[in-house]
């Protein structure tokens, strides 16, 4: 697998427990940050000198929905140049919503499983997608 954290954004404190046991389950060895605020995780992205293997985002969060946080991300020289993989798991997938997610250049769009297996499934062809990328 390839070096560098996995950061994962999501304000739903189930949903971020979901992440926690599939990551277990699957024993990933990369450092899995989790945050429940995407403020608070683009303050850690512009922080870090941290290799990121790839960002899991939210799209319906306060403050900052994932959309925005992706728009700050490709604003920002620094963060843009690094090239991070950015990827979506929502319950929302309108059409309007998907295709505003891919003119902000992200590199995937799931839709947002209800359980663990459902979730380790996602997790485990994204892990294998960008650990051959």
């Amino acid at each position: 697998m390839k070096n560098g954290s996995i950061i994962v954004i999501d304000d739903d404190e189930d949903d971020r427990q979901l992440y926690k046991i599939a990551f277990e389950n699957l024993h990933v060895k990369n450092k899995v940050r989790i945050f429940s605020d995407s403020v608070d995780a683009f303050k850690y992205l512009k922080a870090t000198d941290e290799q990121i293997f790839f960002i899991l985002c939210d799209i319906n969060m306060p403050k900052l929905n994932g959309l925005e946080l992706r728009q700050k991300i490709n604003d920002d020289e620094t963060l843009r140049v690094k090239a991070i993989p950015f990827l979506f798991l929502s319950t929302s997938d309108s059409d309007e919503l998907v295709d505003k997610a891919f003119t902000l250049n992200i590199q995937g769009f799931f839709m947002k499983p209800s359980t663990v297996d459902r979730l380790e499934i996602i997790l485990v062809a994204i892990l294998n997608y960008w650990d051959k990328s």
